[in-house]
């Protein structure tokens, strides 16, 4: 938080702009001041026609104006957003999304948000076709990129008979968010305030794969990978919290990984332990699903036949030094080859790029052969990728082209994937 004083008191300022939502923003605003901040209320011009500035001035207990026009000699259109501790845009139109994306300043809400170098949280409010649209997810997705907060929005019932994503939130929850953001620890309890979230894939069914396969040798050994289940829990723990149905199948994991999703409501785990218990989960799990995640590691082959016994040094099999190996079926390219119209299959392939090859060419390559909707390539060596906590990807598009490249915890970078989708599925 950049200014606070003694008294603890921050300087907020709240943008309303032009949506039905306006009147919860009244709440937000009494709420601010009878925490003790001082509030100054930017109004757009189309929010007025929604609460009259009247209202703004007595909940605020300041003047309130639009236009950078009045108050010249103060410098009014720059000071407000210098003096802020945080901004607030509630709520937060399409229209005033694109305009904060595209850095215009044509009323004083706009020329404050170029001044501020205050924390800055919007909450966005629109009809479901208006958040899903690529347009808005683009614009989102560059608010979010630049640390613009992003909260909301909730499902629920909007102007006229729909419903859906693009209820503004609550003004409590924006409120004990907003805190959150600022990083403030005033001693007050606040355990029983919302927990800042986003809902923006609720209604959703999804299925995340996670774990490494192990293939029998013979009762006691196997031939198996690294992978720790960690990204895929990651991601789905993430859709969960997101507002997602998430079905999680897990193939071998370390210990604890399963703690999170296993608590949370949304997910349901189940378990397989080989590439063809991985694909049969898989199959059926993914005829009701809208977006599968396959981030288990799969094995590629499996032991053409396997002993009923183990194989020890005095047995008849000791003397056969070699293991007679068959591919395992693709479970991704069947995913893709029989998806449904609507759903998205997202791939993952864990790679040790040979020398003059980039991980961008084998995750074009791997797309286009499997036919994924995005795939997220990652380098993994000895200290890096499998079993780590940390994770570097990169995402590409069914056409191979770059869509993010995230890196940071495996939670983080899973926020960074469903993002990805999210913009896929409204285009």
């Amino acid at each position: 938080m950049r200014r606070v004083c003694q008294d603890r008191m921050m300087f907020v300022v709240v943008g309303v702009t032009g949506g039905i939502a306006a009147y919860k923003t009244v709440q937000l605003v009494r709420l601010l001041v009878r925490d003790g901040h001082e509030v100054h209320v930017i109004p757009t011009a189309d929010a007025l026609r929604f609460v009259g500035l009247p209202t703004w001035e007595a909940i605020s207990r300041h003047p309130v104006t639009t236009s950078v026009h009045e108050d010249v000699a103060q410098v009014r259109h720059v000071a407000l957003g210098q003096a802020a501790d945080l901004v607030i845009v509630a709520p937060a139109t399409a229209n005033s999304l694109a305009k904060m994306a595209a850095g215009l300043a044509d009323d004083l809400l706009g020329t404050t948000l170029l001044a501020t170098t205050a924390a800055v949280v919007v909450a966005p409010a629109m009809h479901t076709e208006m958040w899903r649209h690529a347009a808005t997810q683009h614009n989102v997705a560059t608010l979010r990129s630049r640390g613009v907060h992003v909260i909301g929005p909730d499902d629920g019932a909007l102007t006229g008979d729909d419903s859906g994503p693009g209820r503004m939130t609550e003004p409590e929850a924006i409120l004990a968010a907003a805190l959150e953001i600022v990083g403030r620890d005033d001693g007050e309890d606040r355990s029983d305030r919302p927990v800042l979230r986003r809902h923006d894939l609720t209604g959703l069914s999804v299925v995340v794969t996670a774990g490494g396969t192990r293939e029998p040798i013979d009762p006691v050994r196997f031939i198996g990978n690294r992978s720790s289940g960690k990204q895929g829990a990651a991601l789905a723990v993430a859709a969960a919290e997101r507002g997602a149905d998430v079905v999680l199948i897990a193939a071998h994991v370390d210990a604890d990984v399963l703690v999170d999703a296993a608590a949370h409501r949304s997910v349901r785990i189940e378990r397989a332990g080989t590439a063809d218990e991985l694909a049969e989960a898989v199959q059926a799990a993914a005829v009701a699903a809208d977006v599968v995640v396959m981030a288990a590691a799969v094995a590629d082959y499996r032991v053409a036949g396997i002993s009923d016994r183990k194989i020890t040094k005095d047995s008849a099999e000791s003397s056969i030094r070699t293991l007679e190996l068959e591919e395992n079926v693709d479970i991704l390219a069947a995913l893709c080859r029989q998806r449904r119209d609507g759903q998205l299959v997202v791939g993952f392939a864990a790679e040790t790029p040979a020398a003059g090859e980039t991980l961008l060419e084998r995750a074009r390559r791997k797309v286009l052969r499997k036919g994924a909707d995005l795939l997220a390539a990652n380098e993994v060596g000895w200290s890096q990728g499998f079993e780590a906590d940390e994770n570097a990807l990169i995402i590409v598009d069914a056409a191979g082209e770059v869509v993010a490249e995230p890196q940071g915890s495996k939670r983080d970078v899973a926020e960074v994937l469903w993002d990805a989708v999210l913009s896929l599925r409204a285009v």
